[in-house]
């Protein structure tokens, strides 16, 4: 498309009507909302318009999926966002309708398995903390540590198999 200068709202209108669609179909393959990706498409040519001043015409294609990709990467950590605060809303409530027990049992297991875990051997340790804390999976520990994912299985398994036994339950 062929942009006249300065760009004009007729510009717009040509943009908007030859890639609206494809940006739409861009955005929804990629979130599966199609009122969002009309919500983001729309955002997208509200920033081209902004932008109207900075724009190289041999560039506008790629500016609109540019814009739209980063507009929906930023929808997806907003939301990300929001759910961890709501996540956390919900357990600092529930922690405060806990009876005094239970929140003296709970410290009490915690302090015992933090205990449970500075006891294991260092490469379990480090397997275990990898996997249930880092949330890695064995082949990416494996890799990490330059072992074969047989090795992190068999040192996960005697973890397991070490903390089952100072704690007394299944882990």
């Amino acid at each position: 498309m062929k942009i006249s200068r300065p760009f004009a709202k007729e510009d717009l209108k040509k943009l908007y009507d030859e890639y609206f669609e494809s940006v739409r179909g861009f955005i929804y393959y990629k979130c599966g909302d199609i009122e969002l990706a009309e919500d983001l498409v729309q955002e997208t040519f509200i920033k081209v318009w902004n932008k109207r001043d900075e724009i190289r015409p041999d560039s506008v294609k790629s500016l609109l999926y540019t814009i739209a990709k980063n507009l929906l990467m930023n929808h997806f950590n907003h939301q990300k966002v929001v759910s961890e605060h709501q996540k956390g809303a919900v357990m600092s409530t529930s922690v405060n309708m806990q009876s005094p027990q239970f929140s003296m049992e709970e410290a009490e297991f915690e302090e015992k398995l933090n205990r449970a875990i500075a006891d294991l051997p260092e490469d379990c340790r480090e397997v275990f903390l990898m996997n249930r804390i880092e949330k890695l999976k064995y082949a990416e520990i494996a890799e990490r540590l330059e072992l074969s994912v047989k090795a992190i299985e068999k040192r996960m398994s005697k973890t397991l198999s070490l903390l089952k036994s100072s704690l007394g339950m299944k882990i």
